[in-house]
């Protein structure tokens, strides 16, 4: 291949870093508008990601607009709403009948959900580079915006230059890219942590999203409750993804080994569900959620953040692949508007807009969120939300739609509007 020809081909309209759920919904996204998009994935599919596996309906509504088959010939399993097992009870409620969202959630592995993604931007017109270790920016030292990226190609690490007036940074929580653009993690947002791993189960075609409000500390003479909640999401598989998220507002969040909580949080439970050492069929691994806009701004000179590089998991409840995929698609839609434009003053006015329709679309609801975190961090409020929430159906049929941020943004019910009027009041930081 000639200099020329190499040049062109890692030359490109927009430049995707990170091949996850929301680089792949950004990429599809800008390639059906006509941009020409590189897609580049620093792993190789398949490849494991430490997830829940389990989607809502806000999640399942982003793979229907992405065309995606998710029928269960195809591989996924559907689940009706939300178990809730606290304070010696359990409440089952299915997931909202609403207009915005469908009434049903999805499971699926995250070790081919990201390559379906993927290639389902190639499809549509993305160029997707696997093995591609994208390091630092290319920087135009005149303007002081990216022009590209420099990256290590394929298993010999060659390396390589790929140029895009525009740089979207889809490249996780580290997000080495942004990092080096000068933007750093806010430490006033909360963080979590994620562990999970895999047991053979009898329980593995549950049709519910199960979710344990009470998890405790019981190193000391004195247990502590721990703000945060174990999951078990059945595969249809023969497996369960079983786990557990913690927020930072514990004076126990770097203090304890969650792989040991897990391990102790499981072995309390029956036996015949499996959930034992010896079924368990992959390591517990661990990974960070960041959330509420942890890093910020969203554009800046030619770069855009999304997903999990821009802080956008749920605070309420650890959610981010539905978050990832819908900035991602906002992302896309505010860059195609851009490049129609005439001229740089108005390209650049139209990029500005995109943390603008961000903070629009969120704001509110993750200050709440913020407000929430801090809250269940005070084990009295804690303590008493777990034992006695579930006493009160209708209070956490209101919970679940604000929790998993299900309400119909115009219309609905009493509760969605009370939850979409709070959030419109809501300061948007």
């Amino acid at each position: 291949m000639t200099e020329t020809a190499a040049l062109s081909e890692r030359s490109a309209d927009v430049i995707v870093v990170g091949a996850g759920p929301a680089g792949s919904t950004t990429a599809y996204y800008l390639a059906k508008a006509g941009l020409d998009v590189l897609l580049l994935e620093k792993t190789a599919f398949p490849r494991e990601k430490v997830c829940g596996d389990g989607l809502t309906p806000r999640a399942t509504k982003q793979l229907v607009a992405m065309g995606l088959d998710i029928s269960e010939e195809a591989g996924w399993l559907r689940n009706k709403g939300l178990r809730i097992i606290s304070g010696g009870m359990r409440l089952q409620m299915d997931w909202p009948e609403l207009a915005a969202y469908p009434n049903y959630g999805l499971v699926r592995r995250r070790e081919d959900f990201d390559e379906l993604l993927s290639q389902q931007a190639v499809k549509a017109g993305a160029r997707l580079y696997e093995r591609c270790n994208v390091g630092a920016p290319i920087i135009d030292e005149r303007t002081g915006r990216i022009t590209g990226v420099q990256a290590k190609l394929g298993e010999e690490k060659t390396p390589a230059a790929f140029y895009a007036p525009l740089v979207v940074a889809a490249d996780g929580n580290s997000t080495r890219l942004s990092l080096a653009m000068g933007l750093h993690r806010r430490e006033d947002r909360p963080m979590g942590v994620a562990v999970r791993t895999y047991f053979t189960s009898p329980r593995h075609e549950d049709d519910y999203l199960e979710s344990w409000l009470e998890l405790w500390d019981r190193r000391g003479a004195q247990p502590r409750q721990l703000p945060g909640y174990g999951w078990i999401f059945g595969l249809g598989d023969g497996t369960s993804n079983v786990g557990l998220g913690i927020l930072n507002s514990s004076a126990a969040f770097r203090e304890l080994d969650w792989r040991e909580v897990l391990k102790a949080w499981v072995a309390s439970m029956p036996e015949d569900w499996g959930y034992t050492p010896e079924n368990m069929t992959q390591p517990i691994r661990g990974a960070a959620l960041p959330m509420a806009f942890n890093r910020q701004p969203h554009y800046t000179r030619g770069l855009l953040l999304v997903g999990d590089a821009g802080g956008l998991v749920n605070p309420f409840n650890g959610e981010g692949i539905a978050y990832a995929m819908e900035s991602g698609q906002i992302a896309a839609d505010v860059i195609a508007q851009a490049h129609a434009r005439s001229g740089a003053g108005q390209r650049e006015l139209a990029l500005q807009r995109y943390p603008r329709i961000l903070k629009d679309t969120y704001g509110g609801y993750y200050t709440l969120g913020r407000a929430f975190v801090k809250l269940i961090g005070n084990p009295k409020v804690l303590q008493m939300c777990s034992q006695r929430g579930l006493t009160h159906p209708m209070l956490m049929k209101f919970a679940l739609k604000l929790l998993a941020n299900l309400t119909d943004p115009t219309g609905g019910d009493a509760m969605d509007r009370v939850i979409n009027g709070l959030t419109r009041i809501t300061p948007r930081a």
